[in-house]
């Protein structure tokens, strides 16, 4: 089965052509550089961004895969979470194409997709797996069963982890996105130099709630009276370094502890990390290191298929046509999709 996957949720315009279960191609265009002087994403400009690109993108991926519309079986494309805007593209192009070659299109989970790319990697993952996807706008974990069905057991109750990391790195004027930046500079500080809090549920989930932490970081640097706002020039100093090598770690502490929990608790062979803040260097050590220690097998997608792409969207569409889950052209859609 050759299938398109088409990616629009938030500022990467996606596209990635499988045959069967093998990346062809996967293109992805990153908008970073539009949205880096606002320090977040502006929905207005990432639509208009995906409106001006997903030409393009998708014609790139049919060239580097070597294949052309009329050999497409199906096409999958995301339909939620995300922002409406963005999504409403794809979906405009997936069902455009759908309509004109005659061919299956499918809406697709944006989470489902993040949950889904370890196995695209390593299919051969012994099941039930636990899989942390950490993302910009996403913290959840989730069951991969043993008959291939999904269950999510935590998520995010406020901010999501890469949300935590680029607010923070916002504040000291770092950029965007803060993941990539925070975690460089952290390996030259002390993690135990601040004392930083820990979210935990009073009802006894494993659900996650960073803005607790993002406000202990703010309160962290007013009441030290350093500067806000003022790097990358002055460089940062090692006062800097020492309160951002702390926050990574609380964050990744957090991350790590509900993740180890979960896998106790469901007895699971498997550990999964996917998502954006899969690229995290000490994040991946640690769970790494857990695994090894319970005698897990541990997977974390390589970077390519961490940040948003269209060949996992791809490869989850490729399981929904085979299970016969077909989407018409009234599929809107669903930016508070939830799964």
């Amino acid at each position: 089965m050759l299938i398109l996957g088409i990616e629009t949720s938030c500022d990467e315009t996606a596209a990635a052509i499988l045959r069967d279960a093998k990346i062809l191609s996967n293109i992805v265009s990153s908008q970073a550089k539009v949205h880096e002087k606002y320090g977040g994403v502006v929905p207005e400009l990432a639509s208009r961004h995906h409106v001006e690109n997903i030409d393009v993108v998708v014609n790139l991926a049919l060239q580097e895969a070597g294949v052309s519309l009329p050999d497409l079986d199906g096409v999958a494309v995301t339909r939620g979470p995300g922002l409406v805007g963005s999504l409403l593209v794809g979906i405009s192009v997936a069902k455009a194409l759908s309509y004109v070659l005659g061919i299956p299109f499918t809406g697709v989970n944006h989470l489902e997709g993040h949950v889904r790319s370890p196995f695209l990697e390593n299919p051969d993952l012994a099941l039930p797996a636990v899989c942390l996807v950490a993302s910009g706008g996403h913290t959840s974990l989730y069951v991969v069963r043993e008959d291939g069905g999904v269950a999510c057991v935590a998520r995010t109750r406020d901010d999501a982890a890469g949300e935590a990391f680029d607010k923070v790195a916002k504040l000291m004027g770092l950029g965007y996105p803060g993941g990539p930046v925070i975690d460089r500079l952290a390996r030259e500080g002390d993690p135990e130099a601040v004392r930083l809090p820990q979210a935990r549920m009073s009802d006894g989930t494993l659900d996650f709630s960073f803005s607790g932490l993002k406000t202990a970081v703010l309160r962290y640097v007013r009441e030290r009276g350093m500067p806000e706002n003022a790097y990358p020039a002055p460089a940062p100093n090692q006062e800097v370094k020492d309160l951002l090598a702390s926050f990574q770690k609380a964050a990744v502490d957090y991350l790590v502890e509900n993740t180890l929990r979960t896998a106790r608790r469901e007895r699971a062979p498997t550990l999964c990390l996917a998502g954006g803040v899969a690229c995290n260097t000490r994040l991946r050590a640690e769970l790494s290191k857990i695994a090894a220690r319970e005698g897990w097998r541990f997977h974390a997608v390589s970077p390519s298929l961490a940040l948003d792409n269209a060949a996992m969207i791809a490869y989850a569409g490729k399981l929904r046509l085979e299970r016969g889950q077909v989407d018409d052209l009234a599929l809107n859609a669903d930016p508070n999709l939830a799964f």
